[in-house]
């Protein structure tokens, strides 16, 4: 039964959430990027250059026998632009970041110690 427990553990620490989250959530950037790339990005800037070169896909452009330096290219295109997308990301969140440790801590509470001594300083105020 050890063995159970430890495996459930493992697999419910935040780490292992965290990161399952992640990967599912990149798998669905990876789908929009592929979109971007051939979907908007290839029709407003490379069709002119494609239609030239007498083809409707990046990924058909070939060179000698058979290298398809095109889908190489929509590759790394895609790339990039997830490259991008992932530093504008990061910056943002380290920003928020510096924000929050910008902010001043608040003063901490009184000791036990230090509330005695405050009553003892007011009970010597008061007396006459």
């Amino acid at each position: 039964m050890g063995f159970f427990k430890e495996f459930k553990d493992f697999a419910l620490k935040g780490n292992v959430v965290d990161l399952a989250v992640g990967i599912v959530i990149g798998a669905a950037f990876s789908a929009i990027v592929k979109s971007l790339v051939e979907d908007i990005i290839t029709p407003l800037i490379l069709t002119p250059l494609l239609e030239k070169a007498g083809l409707e896909d990046i990924k058909q452009l070939t060179w000698g026998a058979g290298v398809k330096y095109g889908n190489f290219l929509s590759n790394v295109i895609s790339f990039i632009i997830v490259a991008f997308a992932l530093f504008v990301i990061v910056k943002l969140i380290n920003s928020m970041r510096k924000k929050e440790e910008a902010k001043p801590a608040a003063p901490p509470a009184p000791t036990n110690e230090e509330k005695l001594l405050m009553e003892i300083r007011d009970a010597l105020k008061s007396r006459p």
